[in-house]
């Protein structure tokens, strides 16, 4: 399995080498890309908006992660490894369990903004600025 934590993230908090032990009182976001500085740098965003984050490196990895848990919010790159943004995106919201699951698309394809219409929830350019991220991630808490 390919979900990771950053380098310095401390592993007393890693379960099973792979996963991180998730706090029950805070909303779980899940970031799905395969850019290690990108992930890292919404990984740390996320963290501080307050989010018990998870980063997933590639579809197939986050496919099977989507399958065990129910994020509140899905940070999402379009173009990744094995199993495409589109496709994931078409299943988070063809998934009851998920229905509630917000998702940010991520791309540096600014012609992608149609993802709106088919599910995203916000469509990001790259780069993202942290208080971007920031701003639009908390406002969009979800009240545990």
């Amino acid at each position: 399995m390919t979900l990771w934590k950053p380098v310095w993230y401390n592993e007393n908090m890693i379960e099973n080498e792979t996963r991180i032990i998730m706090d029950e009182n805070k909303a779980i976001a899940l970031v799905i890309e395969d850019h290690p500085m990108l992930a890292t740098f919404f990984y740390e965003v996320l963290q501080d908006a307050a989010y018990e984050t998870e980063i997933a490196k590639d579809g197939q990895t986050a496919m099977n992660r989507l399958q065990e848990i129910v994020p509140d919010l899905v940070l999402l790159d379009l173009h990744l490894p094995h199993v495409s943004g589109e496709q994931i995106l078409a299943s988070i919201r063809s998934d009851e369990r998920l229905v509630n699951t917000r998702v940010f698309v991520v791309s540096a394809d600014g012609t992608r903004t149609s993802f709106l219409d088919t599910g995203a929830d916000l469509v990001l350019n790259k780069p993202v600025s942290y208080k971007q991220l920031y701003a639009f991630a908390s406002r969009l808490y979800p009240r545990k």
